[in-house]
Order: structure tokens, then C-alpha cells, then sequence
């Protein structure tokens, strides 16, 4: 299974990285569930969508929670971001991989396979 690819905030990205931050909330759905949340999945945290700071992790625990049960501090956030408590939130907790930052590198030879693939599918099987 490919990593879980995880777009921050810089503020979120940034507390991951200094480690005041372990555990990332998103809505539970399609997207952010117990499927796609499996303990020991790799991801890849970014800041923003640009490939030039990113970490790797693991996921160390999931949980899916209504937003009125957090603490305060959480509450506040959800309130924040989602307008009301009354929210079913994936609770993602993610492990860094120590001294792992994630190049574009392995993205572009993954894009690089695709793009050749694709002209070879085009091109009747010849590259």
C-alpha cells in the first residue's frame, strides 16, 4: 500500500517536527477512515503540497471519535475548522521515522514508470 500522503498547515508541520505534536484530526469518511488509517501504514507528512519539507512516519494508533467527546484545546480546533462538535473525527496518531525527510525524488521516478508505461500503452506497446 502506498504511504498515506498527509498535506499540513506549516504551524502543524511544524509541531510534528519539533514533536509537540503526535496526532492529526481529520473528518472520518472516504477518506480518513479505518481503512485507509491502518496501524503501521506509512505516511508522508508535508507542509502544503510542495515537495520540499516532508517527514516520514508510521501510523501508531487510530480512532474514530465524535467531536463533543475531546478536550477543550481539541474542541476548540474542531469548532474552529468545522464550525460544530457534532462530527464524527479521525483521531490519526503518527509515529516519525527518526532523520527521515522525504525527497521529491521518489515521486518523480514513480512519475517517470507512469509516464513511460503510458506512452507504451499509446505507442502499441514500443517505447
Amino acid at each position: 500500500m502506498k504511504p498515506l500522503f498527509v498535506p499540513l498547515k506549516t504551524e502543524y508541520y511544524e509541531a510534528f517536527a519539533d514533536g509537540s505534536k503526535r496526532e492529526e484530526l481529520r473528518r472520518y469518511g472516504p477518506r480518513w477512515n479505518e481503512k485507509t488509517c491502518a496501524v503501521g501504514r506509512e505516511v508522508v507528512l508535508s507542509k502544503g503540497y510542495g515537495k520540499q519539507h516532508r517527514m516520514a512516519g508510521r501510523i501508531s494508533k487510530f480512532k474514530r471519535q465524535h467531536g463533543s467527546t475531546f478536550g477543550s484545546t481539541y474542541k476548540a480546533a474542531i469548532l474552529d475548522v468545522f464550525g460544530t462538535l457534532d462530527i464524527e473525527i479521525a483521531c490519526v496518531a503518527i509515529e516519525l521515522t527518526p532523520n527521515a525527510e522525504v525527497s521529491g525524488a521518489e515521486d518523480l521516478e514513480r512519475l517517470a514508470y507512469a509516464c513511460q508505461v503510458a506512452c507504451s500503452r499509446s505507442a502499441g506497446g514500443r517505447v
